[in-house]
């Protein structure tokens, strides 16, 4: 089983990026996912699920209306798009598959001026 996550950098207040994660190793398609993240000196915190089938989406109160998870089953990638990024997004992000208890290598994102 391996997690990839990409799409990671710095960005300023305000800005955008999505990252991917590639699964591999595991048929992607049966297992609900979710992005975590860890900020500088604080724990790993759940951001947002999505299922296996159907794609219901759960996100964190501190995201929701600025992120949005998403799956694409064919390409067996995981997407998490960042809009109206804050300082306080700053985190490595982690993509993980619970059933599985695989998790990434994760991707920084700094959100500066």
């Amino acid at each position: 089983v391996q997690l990839v996550e990409s799409g990671g950098g710095l960005v300023q207040p305000g800005g955008s990026l999505t990252l991917s994660c590639a699964a591999s190793g595991f048929t992607f398609s049966s297992y609900g996912m979710r992005w975590y993240r860890q900020p500088p000196g604080k724990e790993r915190e759940l951001v947002a699920s999505i299922t296996s089938v159907g794609g219901l989406t759960n996100y964190a109160n501190s995201v929701k209306g600025r992120f949005t998870i998403s799956r694409d089953n064919a390409k067996n990638t995981l997407y998490l798009q960042m809009n109206s990024l804050k300082p306080e997004d700053t985190a490595v992000y982690y993509c993980h598959a619970p059933a599985r208890g695989s998790w990434g290598q994760g991707t920084q994102v700094t959100v500066s001026s």
